[in-house]
């Protein structure tokens, strides 16, 4: 518990160097964002569709994600309609390299600004009636949604080494699960320092979306793994091999960076939405402060529950339940993944349309056929992987 409050305490410290300047208003942001739009499609008009193109992605990653209007739609107005807007960038994009008529591209445009201003109105509708309160419930929602995330992994992972009576290994949890911390917020300056440089936003989706997708192979590794390890029979001869063979030298270096990616994935969202929050702050930034405490509080009270109920149940139910959860999370962690690739440019966006889709952050569905797809893949592998593994156990019992 020390080590999980030492780590609050460094997230603390660490945010508490971010620079917390205003930025402009929304109405202010969207006026600018209808402005460059218009450039955009005068580029267009004059047959470069590739600079019209590259004056679109800088209007996204320079205005639309950088002033912060993006996380403000999704954590005050709707996720949906940040994403609905995003889809509606990458058909505007895809309109103009395909030469498109310029009315049939000034459309999708006016659309997409219709959009925004939408959800400006709706920003302005939120800050006038809840003050400080629309700055609170962001900056308290956001690290309470990535802290559960990366918690629900560490407290699997812990309860694993603890319920197998190997807590001398719990300090390759909390040490890369530091170094994630650490990691995060110098990838977060990094990022930081490149965009504001070169501009080159897309870079930050692109490799966040790979940090993600390698997390995804690690998680499913681990859930495998644990999965194999709920027979009775099995647990107790890997017990006694343990005995022989230092568990330093392999599972819990393979845990601790499962952990590692955990945290450092979750960490580095945590300070760049914090950093859009701040830059939007105007005088609200105690109230983000206070939500960010409130969340470190949270976040000590859920892991305290969830380590101890982990921690009471038995041998089986346990090591499968951690698996499925852990293989779970790897389809959601899947499906933000991609998305986070379609956000760079790397993988196309095909909204699915006609099938009404839900659209959840938390658990990493979103409405395209990539986000589904991948995950969809891993659900029926899990499903074969189970008759596989039931047909196995049948003919030859372990």
């Amino acid at each position: 518990m020390k080590k999980i409050v030492m780590l609050l305490a460094m997230l603390i410290v660490f945010s508490a160097s971010l620079p917390a300047q205003a930025a402009p208003k929304w109405e202010q942001v969207g006026q600018h964002i209808e402005q460059a739009m218009a450039e955009a499609l005068d580029i267009y008009d004059s047959g470069d569709s590739e600079g019209a193109k590259n004056a679109v992605n800088d209007i996204y990653y320079g205005i639309y994600e950088k002033d912060g209007l993006e996380t403000a739609i999704r954590n005050t107005v709707s996720a949906k309609n940040a994403n609905l807007t995003e889809y509606q960038f990458s058909k505007l994009k895809k309109l103009m390299l395909q030469g498109a008529d310029g009315a049939q591209v000034k459309d999708a445009a006016d659309t997409l600004v219709k959009m925004v201003n939408a959800d400006v109105q709706s920003l302005k509708g939120a800050h006038s009636s809840q003050g400080g309160w629309a700055s609170f419930w962001p900056a308290f929602l956001i690290l309470l949604r990535e802290g559960i995330e990366a918690i629900l992994v560490l407290a699997a992972i812990i309860a694993y080494l603890c319920k197998s009576g190997n807590e001398k290994y719990l300090s390759y949890v909390y040490n890369y699960s530091i170094a994630a911390i650490i990691a995060s917020f110098i990838t977060a300056y990094i990022f930081n320092s490149l965009t504001n440089e070169f501009g080159a936003g897309a870079n930050q989706e692109i490799v966040e979306g790979i940090t993600v997708l390698i997390a995804v192979v690690v998680l499913l590794s681990v859930s495998f793994w644990m999965g194999n390890k709920a027979n009775a029979k099995v647990w107790e001869a890997y017990i006694k091999n343990m005995v022989k063979t230092s568990m330093s030298t392999g599972r819990a270096k393979t845990l601790g960076i499962a952990a590692f990616l955990a945290v450092y994935r979750e960490g580095a969202e945590v300070v760049l939405f914090y950093q859009a929050l701040f830059n939007s702050a105007a005088g609200d930034v105690e109230m983000i402060w206070l939500g960010f405490a409130a969340a470190c509080v949270a976040l000590i009270i859920i892991f305290t529950l969830i380590r101890l109920g982990a921690l009471r149940i038995p041998l089986r139910p346990f090591f499968v339940g951690t698996s499925i959860f852990m293989y779970l999370l790897a389809v959601s962690f899947a499906g933000s993944g991609i998305k986070e690739l379609q956000e760079g440019g790397i993988v196309s966006i095909t909204p699915i349309e006609g099938i009404p889709m839900p659209n959840i952050d938390i658990l990493g569905i979103y409405p395209t056929y990539e986000t589904i797809a991948i995950q969809v893949v891993l659900l029926i592998a899990a499903v074969i992987g189970i008759v596989y593994y039931r047909k196995r156990g049948s003919v030859q019992p372990v």
